[in-house]
């Protein structure tokens, strides 16, 4: 037991192996890794990540064609409803016509009653001149009187008295076709250059029918886009006043995206470059096709309300964000994916062509929004002006007064 103790303590002690450094080797594996994702990262950027910009400070946006009533007047009838989708002039709500009716037929028979006033014009016109020529003869007549008086007097037939008996007729008689002459004259004025239809009177007076007739087709309001019915607020019975907001229509069809971007992403960004346009609701499944249509001249601070006061001891620099307008350029993708007013966005702007504008240079060249649900109200009142002025016109006169005057000599 002794002896193999001492062997044991006589051999010399074997060293174990050294335990592997495995921390050393992940921290130099993860360096790795970080080395090539800085490369990787580099590479991508300068070949393709330079030339895209993007953000997700990006919402739609849109006209609400607000439907407001140009009289003033009692609701009857409403006939679209929140969410409800109407087409470009369907009626959508509807004022009581009582008002309206009684003030058009008030103003037809003002109409009515100022033709025939001017036709009296006209008239009077004619008897001036039947005046003025029966005065013409009349003078004529005491002239001829006078001559023969004249020389009867100059050989003694008849006497002083008799002569200044024919001047004093021929001298009325003068003055009786000056007095007629004038008020030929003071009638002409009032229908010179005129026929009943142009005459100011009738003029006036069918300015003050086409009133009344728009105050009647306005009680009936229409939608003036196609669209959808958002907010709507009146309600039957509701006395309502000119310019009151009752409803809005949205046309969906022609929403765009205000994509606020930072101001140090516009350095290449210009108008009419390509977009790539998401939205939250339909996730990444859904790539709309856009473009950048403007870019904004200012931040949004800078038209608020209460713009922000930088000039202060304590002022902090904080990178700016200007809006930039972005309009989709595929409609059928709408139609297939719509979206609505306020929705989320994600845009990313593609700037491999740098050729476009910062800010755009030429006015619009016609209008960017309108609609025609209007052009055709007074049609329809100017055919029933020339009917109004064709039945008081009588059968001596055509509808458009030509004839109703006679030349004065």
């Amino acid at each position: 037991m002794s002896s193999s103790n001492s062997n044991t303590a006589g051999m010399p002690a074997v060293q174990a192996p050294p335990a592997t450094n495995r921390r050393g080797i992940l921290l130099r594996l993860l360096l790795v890794v970080l080395v090539l994702a800085a490369i990787a990262w580099t590479v991508w950027y300068f070949i393709v990540g330079r030339w895209y910009e993007s953000t997700d400070d990006a919402y739609v946006n849109g006209n609400l064609v607000q439907i407001t009533p140009r009289i003033a007047g009692t609701v009857v009838s409403i006939t679209a409803d929140d969410g409800d989708f109407v087409k470009q002039g369907q009626v959508l709500v509807q004022l009581d016509k009582s008002d309206a009716d009684v003030e058009l037929q008030r103003a037809s028979a003002n109409l009515a009653n100022t033709v025939r006033r001017v036709r009296g014009l006209y008239s009077t016109v004619s008897g001036a001149q039947a005046q003025v020529a029966m005065e013409t003869v009349a003078l004529q007549k005491a002239q001829a009187d006078f001559n023969r008086r004249r020389d009867l007097a100059k050989t003694g037939a008849i006497s002083a008295e008799e002569l200044s008996h024919a001047s004093d007729v021929l001298t009325s008689s003068q003055n009786a076709l000056d007095t007629a002459l004038q008020q030929l004259q003071t009638h002409k004025a009032l229908v010179d250059d005129t026929v009943v239809a142009s005459h100011p009177d009738v003029k006036a007076a069918a300015a003050m029918y086409r009133a009344a007739y728009l105050d009647d087709v306005r009680t009936v309001m229409v939608a003036p886009v196609t669209g959808y019915v958002a907010t709507r607020s009146v309600q039957l019975g509701q006395r309502v006043q000119s310019g009151e907001s009752l409803m809005a229509v949205v046309p969906l069809h022609e929403v765009w995206v205000d994509a606020n971007f930072k101001e140090t992403q516009l350095t290449d960004m210009r108008i009419g470059q390509p977009v790539e346009v998401t939205a939250d609701v339909y996730g990444g499944l859904v790539k709309y096709k856009a473009k950048v249509e403007s870019l904004g001249v200012g931040t949004g601070s800078a038209f608020s309300l209460l713009p922000a006061q930088n000039a202060t001891g304590n002022w902090i620099k904080i990178v700016q964000r200007i809006p930039a307008r972005v309009v989709f350029t595929d409609p059928s993708q709408l139609d297939k994916y719509p979206l609505r007013i306020g929705m989320s966005l994600n845009t990313q702007v593609n700037m491999h062509d740098k050729g476009g504008l910062m800010l755009a240079a030429t006015p619009p060249g016609a209008p960017r929004f309108s609609t025609d649900v209007y052009q055709n109200d007074l049609v329809d009142a100017n055919v029933q002006i020339k009917r109004i002025i064709h039945e008081n016109m009588g059968q001596s006169v055509g509808a458009d007064g030509e004839g109703a005057v006679a030349k004065a000599p």
